[in-house]
């Protein structure tokens, strides 16, 4: 059974005031009726269409015209530093949303490890952010946070080193001694600081967070939470893997390699799935991919979705949507977020590159068994903030880490040669029956 993805170009449309009424009820019917040929066609490609129809300017130009009169007023507002009262739904417009902008930073505060190690990350990432204001830097404020995450390292080395299993102790102090004193260490980065060297700093910096979160991922060597009693008998990772998409065009052309080398026909995607804050999700997608199910997948292009259109039948397990709150221990399940009311998921959709899960074709509170979709986050079409208008609503269990470039390249018709679990196997529990089959 085919499934369902949102028809995510609907969303954030300006109205358009000067269309009278006649024309804008025969574009509502022509609208609709492409939409139920486009559905019969590809079998639900483009989902929760129907409700959201409220939403295209040609059918309702009242409301597009209250969304942006709310946008512009919220933007006025921020311009003129002025206090005014906003609906609930402001932190879709808020400029300050403090939301991961990259995978592999999702990823690395999606770790539950040892919260001293998170109040060292923190102290780290405020750098990164500092390093973005233009021309005048402020290195006294950097080296502030570079010597508070000393202190808070040297203060709790026990802890932070108690904290990792035992198997894992030789690797835990080695890297702990790396972050304080190696190349690319905290102290390093007090001497590009003290140099003024922002290109350097911010190579250093880099190296420093990996150093973090290899550390952390020691912490972290399975779930933090109990699964509910109903949810023990699907599959799940009980922490990080890696997969390997192999991509080929469909039409014969050639990807475009953005850092030199020659033009080919394949190439490839890495993506990062986490099983800490979506672990039946991740789960079912890491059996479908030992089990072979998207090799020779054909791709589709949605707005800012590319959809695996697979039709693995039964091969899946309509897993209830899963997502996890920022600030939660655990993930809710068949419930989606209210932005609105300011929730946010740890996993955002919000960020190029994220992967999800379509929606069951029965009901927006379960996954698609099988049926995934690359997320093309575009600023341009989210809220002020630069949160997606559908955030919190799918079961986001992974990010693109490498090849992010192809995906801009990928066209309706290309193909996934094969997808392959290179790292995270013996994360992956599966169910009795299941472990028999793979």
């Amino acid at each position: 059974m085919a499934s369902r993805v949102a028809a995510m170009a609907l969303t954030g449309a300006r109205p358009t005031p000067h269309a009278t009424a006649a024309a804008a009820d025969t574009k509502c019917r022509a609208w609709r009726t492409q939409l139920s040929l486009h559905r019969r066609g590809t079998r639900g490609l483009i989902a929760r269409a129907s409700h959201r129809l409220q939403q295209h300017p040609s059918c309702a130009a009242e409301e597009g015209v209250i969304q942006w009169l709310r946008r512009a007023a919220a933007a006025l507002a921020i311009a003129a530093q002025i206090s005014i009262s906003l609906p609930a739904n402001a932190v879709l417009y808020s400029p300050d949303t403090d939301l991961p902008r990259t995978g592999e930073l999702a990823l690395r505060r999606a770790i539950p490890a040892n919260p001293n190690m998170k109040a060292i990350q923190e102290s780290l990432e405020d750098i990164s952010y500092l390093l973005r204001i233009p021309q005048r830097k402020p290195y006294g404020t950097m080296e502030g946070d570079v010597k508070k995450a000393m202190k808070i390292a040297v203060d709790n080395k026990e802890a932070i080193l108690g904290s990792i299993p035992v198997e894992h102790k030789e690797e835990g102090a080695k890297l702990y001694t790396s972050l304080l004193e190696e190349k690319g260490g905290l102290q390093t980065l007090l001497k590009y600081i003290k140099d003024n060297d922002p290109d350097k700093l911010s190579i250093a910096l880099a190296s420093s967070l990996d150093t973090v979160a290899e550390l952390e991922l020691l912490q972290a060597p399975g779930l933090s939470f109990l699964l509910p009693q109903q949810y023990l008998e699907y599959p799940r990772l009980t922490g990080r893997g890696v997969v390997e998409f192999t991509v080929e065009k469909g039409d014969g052309s050639t990807f475009f390699p953005t850092a030199g080398g020659d033009p080919k026909s394949i190439a490839t995607i890495q993506v990062v799935i986490d099983g800490y804050s979506a672990p039946l999700t991740a789960g079912n997608f890491a059996k479908l991919v030992l089990d072979g199910a998207y090799d020779g997948v054909t791709l589709k292009c949605a707005s800012q979705a590319i959809i695996a259109d697979n039709e693995t039948g039964n091969k899946g397990y309509t897993v209830p949507l899963e997502v996890m709150p920022a600030g939660q221990f655990e993930p809710l399940y068949r419930t989606p977020l209210s932005i609105q009311d300011g929730e946010l998921p740890v996993l955002p959709m919000s960020v190029y590159g994220a992967v999800a899960m379509s929606h069951s074709v029965d009901s927006d509170e379960y996954s698609s068994p099988s049926q995934l979709f690359f997320y093309l986050y575009d600023k341009r079409n989210s809220g002020l903030g630069g949160i997606s208008f559908d955030e919190g609503q799918f079961s986001v269990f992974g990010y693109t880490t490498g090849g992010r470039e192809v995906l801009s390249q990928i066209k309706t018709g290309d193909k996934i040669r094969s997808a392959k679990l290179v790292q995270g196997r013996e994360r992956l529990v599966l169910p009795t029956a299941a472990a028999g089959e793979s």
